[in-house]
Formats: structure tokens, C-alpha cells, sequence
């Protein structure tokens, strides 16, 4: 593995190393230090990881959702750091690609095995943690876990934004939001409405959709 393909790793994540034997280290899977004595394998980034990683979305999930009780904010963290998910999004970054295997671990697919992207990827949060700080952490976090967070939030919420806000909005500011169209346009066959959402005279978000309804919702979601 040369220096550009861990730039390039680097970019992804959106950090750059000031001790790149680090990331190295998060990496290299077991199976290679059987054939390379010299070199650490990353379970003991895996293990700090693990940790480092649930704090994060811990914290996430606790702010973005003030209305939820413990247990559905336990589900949702649950959801999001099991092994096929962190594996998931393992792939959607390309890790695999980037992995220190060894030779019957390669010639096995080593590379996309589930348990071994979930486990690197957890050992990469850790070393970003050990180089960098925690601010530089939760940001990589947010950065790479962006479409699963959306994706658990669809899930456990569905498309019943309007509710969700209502619930927030009241919980935050003890008023519940009101919705005005802002805009239409187009023909009848195909007309588009433009909605806000807004509590007081604060506006919370737009939406566009091909009917009031629809537009609504849209602002609702964008506003969460």
C-alpha cells in the first residue's frame, strides 16, 4: 500500500494524519501480523473504537431527539453500530480496498467480509481520535454516518414528519408550528406548491411538492 492510496483514504475521511502509521495500525487485520511479525494488528483500535463511536452517536441522538425516551434512543444507536451497518458503511467509503490482509485472508474475500470492515472501520475512528482530537472525531463520524442517521431516522420515524415536528416544537418552545403557501406554479396537470413551516416568526424549513399536503411534509422534514 503506497502513501497516495492512504491520501486518498484521508480525504475521505476528512482528516489528515500527523502520525499516519496510525491509520496503518487501524488497518491491518490479524492475519497479516501472522505473516509480518513486525507489524500490530487493529483490534485494540477496534476495542477503543467501539467506544469512541457509540459516544459519538450517543450524543447525536440525544440532541437531535429531546423527545424520545431511553429505550428508543437505545434501539436507534443499536440500529445504526451493529455489524452489517458499520459494515455498510464500510463499503460505501471503500475501505475494504485499503485493508492489510494476509494472503489466505485475501484469497478467502477478506476484503468484503462483514466482520472485518466493521471492525476496521471501527479502529479508524479511534486512530482519527488518537491523532486528532475530539472535535475532528465526531465531525469524521458525521461525515461518513450521514445517509445511515438518515436512513435510521426514516425508519423509525417514516414519513410522518409533521407529527415528529409537532412533538419537537412543543417539547423546545411550547408552541406548535403553523404551515403557509408560500408559492405555486406550473400547469394544473403538474402543479408544484412551495410550503413553509415556521413557530412564531421563526421559519423552520421549505418544501416543494406537487400537492399541499406533500410540500408540508417536505418542510416539516427539512425543518427536523
Amino acid at each position: 500500500m503506497n502513501g497516495n492510496e492512504l491520501d486518498g483514504l484521508q480525504q475521505v475521511l476528512g482528516v489528515r494524519f500527523e502520525h499516519p502509521p496510525l491509520l496503518e495500525e487501524a488497518l491491518t487485520h490479524s492475519s497479516y501480523v501472522n505473516e509480518n511479525p513486525q507489524a500490530r494488528s487493529n483490534e485494540r483500535l477496534e476495542f477503543l473504537g467501539d467506544a469512541v463511536l457509540g459516544l459519538i452517536l450517543a450524543e447525536k441522538l440525544f440532541l437531535d431527539y429531546p423527545e424520545l425516551e431511553e429505550g428508543d434512543l437505545t434501539r436507534m444507536r443499536s440500529q445504526i453500530v451493529r455489524r452489517t451497518s458499520l459494515a455498510s458503511v464500510a463499503r460505501s467509503i471503500n475501505l475494504g480496498e485499503y485493508l492489510f490482509l494476509g494472503k489466505g485472508e485475501t484469497g478467502s474475500g477478506g476484503k468484503s467480509k462483514t466482520v472485518n470492515l466493521a471492525g476496521a472501520l471501527e479502529a479508524v475512528f479511534a486512530a482519527v481520535y488518537l491523532d486528532c482530537d475530539w472535535d475532528a472525531t465526531r465531525a469524521c463520524v458525521m461525515r461518513i454516518f450521514d445517509s445511515e442517521l438518515a436512513r435510521v431516522r426514516h425508519e423509525h420515524f417514516g414519513d410522518d414528519y409533521k407529527s415528529h415536528l409537532q412533538e419537537v416544537t412543543q417539547l423546545r418552545y411550547r408552541k406548535t408550528p403553523s404551515y403557509s403557501i408560500v408559492d405555486q406554479s406550473g400547469p394544473d396537470h403538474n402543479r408544484q406548491f412551495t410550503a413553509e413551516v415556521a413557530v412564531g416568526d421563526r421559519v423552520l424549513g421549505r418544501g416543494v411538492g406537487r400537492s399541499k399536503k406533500l410540500s408540508e411534509s417536505e418542510a416539516a422534514r427539512e425543518a427536523l
